[in-house]
C-alpha cells in the first residue's frame, strides 16, 4: 500500500543554524592555527546578542568575536530592523580550558591509541533512490532552501527575502518503496513588511510556486517529474513572517541534527557534530559509518543500508558494529556477516578515522548549514586571519566522507566482479 514520508530543512538564517556556524568557524579557526586542538563549543544567539561558552584546549588564540561577526554578515543578517546585525550585536565568550580528566582519556603516547572522546553510538545512512544516495525528502527540502537562499543574495527576481526559513517536503512512496511524487510542500519564509497581511502572503505565495519552485526544477531535472498538479502547498501558513531570526527565537547549536543527517530516515545516536573537534567520536564516527554505507550502496551490496557503531569514552575500540540492510543486501550473506567483513574493512578507531577522513582540517564550516551529509566532495583554499591581521591560506578537501573512494575494495572483499 502507498504511504507518505516527510522530512524537512532549515536555512542558513534559522537561529538554530547559525548558532551552528559560529560553532564550527570556531572549531576550523582553531584547527587552522593548531590542528591538535580539542574543542567543544556552543552558541546561543537571540535578540542582538551572541553568547559562547565551551572547552577548549589549543595552542591558538582566536579574536572570538571577529569570527562570529563574519558569519552572521556572510549569512545575511546586516540590518538593524533585523534586532539581530552583525555589526551591532553583543558577542560574550565563556570559553574556558578543557577538562584534564576528559583530555586524559583521549590523547595517548601512541597516536594509534588515542581513546573516542565520549561514550555513544552513531549511524550512517545511504539509499540508492538520490544520485548522492541520500533520502530523497530531505534532499529536495534542502535543494528549495539553497535556491531560496540564492534568490534573495541575487535581489532581483523576489526583493523582499529575509534570512530565516523552513522548507519541508512529503513524498509518496509506492509498494516498492519507491518515491513516485511529490504530495505536499511547506514553506515558511521571513520576509520585509511590504503591505498589507494578505497582499503579502498572496505575493510571497505566488512567488515560491512560479519562480522558486521553476528553478529547482530546472536545476535538478531528476526530480522534475516529482512535481504534479495535485502538490499542496503551505507557504507562510502561520500569516506575516516578518519577525524572524534570533529576535524571533533564540537560537542553540545542535538543535538540528535530524536536518543535518537524514531527514528522520534510518537512526540518529543523538549527538550533535557542530562545534566539536574530530576527537569526539559523535562528529568523526557519524562521518565514518555514512562514509561506509554510502560506499556499500555504491558497490551494490544493498539498496539501503545503516551502519551503527559504539564506543567507550577514553577506548580506541569500537564497542560494537552492526550492519542493517533492511532486507535489500544483493549478496549471499546475513547482515551480521557483512558488519564482520566491513570490520575487515574500515579501521573504526579514532585515529584512524580522523586519519582516513583527513578530519584534523579546518572543513567544517561549509557543514553547518543544509546538511553534513550528501554534499559534493570538493578541494578548496580557505583563508584564516589571525588577530594580529596576518593570514594563514590552506588548501582543503571537504565532504571527505562522501567519497566512493573504497568501492572498488568493498566488491573486492564480497566478490563482486562488477
Amino acid at each position: 500500500m502507498p504511504y507518505l514520508f516527510t522530512s524537512e530543512s532549515v536555512s542558513e538564517g534559522h537561529p538554530d543554524k547559525i548558532a551552528d556556524q559560529i560553532s564550527d568557524a570556531l572549531i576550523d579557526n582553531f584547527l587552522a592555527f593548531d590542528s591538535e586542538s580539542k574543542v567543544a563549543c556552543e552558541t546561543l544567539v537571540t535578540t542582538g546578542q551572541v553568547i559562547l561558552a565551551g572547552e577548549v584546549k589549543s595552542k591558538a588564540y582566536l579574536d572570538v568575536q571577529t569570527i562570529a561577526r563574519d558569519v552572521i554578515k556572510k549569512i545575511g543578517y546586516t540590518k538593524s530592523e533585523y534586532m539581530f546585525e552583525a555589526n551591532s550585536c553583543g558577542v560574550l565568550s565563556a570559553i574556558h580550558e578543557q577538562s584534564a580528566d576528559i583530555n586524559q582519556g583521549v590523547d595517548r603516547a601512541k597516536k594509534e591509541e588515542q581513546g573516542a572522546g565520549d561514550q555513544g553510538m552513531m549511524f550512517g545512512y545511504a539509499t540508492n533512490e538520490t544520485e548522492n544516495y541520500m533520502p530523497l525528502a530531505l534532499d529536495l527540502s534542502h535543494k528549495i532552501l539553497i535556491e531560496l537562499a540564492d534568490l534573495r543574495r541575487e535581489n532581483k527576481q523576489i526583493k523582499y527575502l529575509r534570512p530565516d526559513a523552513k522548507s519541508q517536503v512529503t513524498l509518496e512512496y509506492n509498494d516498492a518503496n519507491e518515491p513516485v511524487r511529490i504530495d505536499a510542500i511547506v514553506i515558511s519564509t521571513q520576509h520585509d513588511d511590504f503591505g498589507s497581511e494578505e497582499k503579502m502572503l498572496a505575493k510571497i505565495k505566488a512567488d515560491m510556486i512560479k519562480i522558486l519552485i521553476p528553478r529547482v526544477k530546472a536545476k535538478y531535472p531528476k526530480y522534475a517529474h516529482l512535481f504534479n498538479n495535485k502538490i499542496k502547498y503551505h507557504i507562510n501558513p502561520t500569516g506575516k513572517f516578518v519577525i524572524g531570526g534570533p529576535h524571533g527565537d533564540t537560537g542553540l547549536t545542535g538543535r538540528k541534527i535530524i536536518v543535518d543527517t537524514y531527514g528522520g530516515k534510518g537512526a540518529h545516536g543523538g549527538g550533535a557534530f557542530s562545534g566539536k573537534d574530530p576527537s569526539k567520536v559523535d562528529r568523526s564516527a557519524a562521518y565514518a559509518t555514512r562514509h561506509i554505507a554510502k560506499n556499500l550502496v555504491a558497490a551494490g551490496i544493498a539498496k539501503e543500508v545503516l551502519v551503527q557503531v559504539s564506543y567507550a569514552i577514553g577506548v580506541a575500540e569500537p564497542t560494537s558494529i552492526n550492519v542493517n540492510t533492511f532486507g535489500t543486501s544483493k549478496v549471499p550473506y546475513t547482515d551480521g556477516e557483512i558488519g564482520d567483513i566491513v570490520k575487515g574493512i574500515f579501521d573504526m578507531r579514532p585515529y584512524f578515522i580522523e586519519e582516513r577522513l583527513k578530519l584534523r582540517n579546518p572543513i567544517y564550516s561549509e557543514t553547518a548549514a543544509y546538511g553534513h551529509m550528501g554534499r559534493k566532495p570538493q578541494t578548496v583554499t580557505k583563508i584564516f586571519s589571525k588577530p594580529d591581521g596576518s593570514e594563514l591560506k590552506l588548501k582543503v578537501e571537504l565532504f571527505t566522507w562522501e567519497k566512493l573512494d573504497y568501492v572498488k575494495q568493498v566488491k573486492e572483499a564480497f566478490g563482486k566482479k562488477k
